[in-house]
């Protein structure tokens, strides 16, 4: 009989309680974001359900074999191989803190790989696209904000959620600085253009007459409140097409035209990995492709072999 065949077996209480402490353990010692924490606990519902049609009750049960078969399982059931990549690093993060805390001697996780899937290139605004979206002439201190944001996210690549937790203490204009709180709260300095440091001037000077006191937040909205991440993606979109952008811009765009047109540029891996506050080189690496394209672009309109005839 297969494990599908079988009448499922509900896991332990211990073993679900695990999840909880595993839970509470992200957010409070990792300091993981809410999503972050919400999307691991998505993945251990997923592995719990699939235990619990293989018989397994208890995590100690639970073998190499028997997470290569739920990562098998996951991936014919239509999840891409990134995404079971993602699932697996989830599952041994979970497994890592379960013999750290004594429920498991070894991790069944480890030296598992997910099936290779393609790379998606990120969309990428080109370097006139994003001139004719930022060329906007704010009119009112809403406008003025907007730029200032947009500006600051092709400036500086920022990240949505570092943009809107941005506070004004972490404005250096003078030094066309700003300190950024990244993902696992890893703090890091980034450098600020002059254009975005002249649009954020512009805003800091009107956004006094709406904020409340007790608001430090960077971007605030006609109310007062910090601006959140919706709303600034609705922006976003709105002011492209209004400028006529051929394409859905969204906030996390900026943080692909920065390193690409910055890469394409200065050639810099290892300088852009640190603006971007990537923890590994290899997340990065996906900029070189999108360079690659922009120089065979390049060779195939200029060398003489490679021109089309007119």
């Amino acid at each position: 009989m297969t494990p599908t065949e079988m009448t499922p077996t509900e896991m332990s209480p211990a073993a679900l309680d695990w999840i909880e402490r595993f839970g509470r353990h992200l957010a409070s010692e990792r300091q993981l974001s809410p999503h972050t924490v919400e999307a691991y606990g998505r993945d251990l519902t997923a592995l719990r359900q699939w235990c619990r049609s293989a018989q397994l009750s208890d995590w100690s049960s639970i073998d190499h074999q028997h997470v290569r078969s739920f990562a098998a399982r996951t991936h014919a059931a239509g999840l891409s191989g990134r995404s079971v990549q993602r699932r697996l690093a989830a599952l041994r993060s979970f497994f890592d803190y379960l013999v750290r805390e004594g429920a498991l001697l070894t991790n069944p996780a480890l030296d598992i790989r997910a099936p290779k899937s393609a790379r998606r290139l990120p969309l990428t605004p080109d370097v006139d696209q994003m001139a004719r979206l930022l060329s906007m002439q704010p009119n009112g201190p809403l406008q003025a904000r907007d730029l200032a944001l947009m500006e600051l996210l092709y400036s500086s690549g920022l990240r949505l959620a570092e943009l809107v937790a941005l506070q004004l203490a972490d404005l250096r204009l003078a030094a066309r600085e700003v300190c950024v709180l990244g993902k696992g709260r890893k703090e890091r300095i980034v450098p600020v253009g002059r254009v975005a440091a002249a649009a954020l001037e512009a805003w800091l000077a009107q956004r006094a007459a709406l904020a409340r006191p007790d608001v430090q937040a960077v971007f605030i909205g006609r109310h007062g409140r910090a601006l959140g991440a919706r709303a600034v993606q609705l922006r976003v979109a709105a002011h492209a097409r209004a400028m006529g952008v051929p394409m859905h811009l969204h906030p996390h765009m900026f943080r692909h035209a920065f390193a690409t047109h910055l890469l394409e540029s200065s050639h810099d891996l290892r300088a852009v990995q640190e603006l971007l506050g990537h923890s590994s080189i290899g997340t990065t690496q996906i900029y070189t492709h999108l360079d690659f394209q922009h120089l065979a672009r390049t060779y195939d309109a200029a060398h003489p072999r490679a021109r089309r005839r007119g």
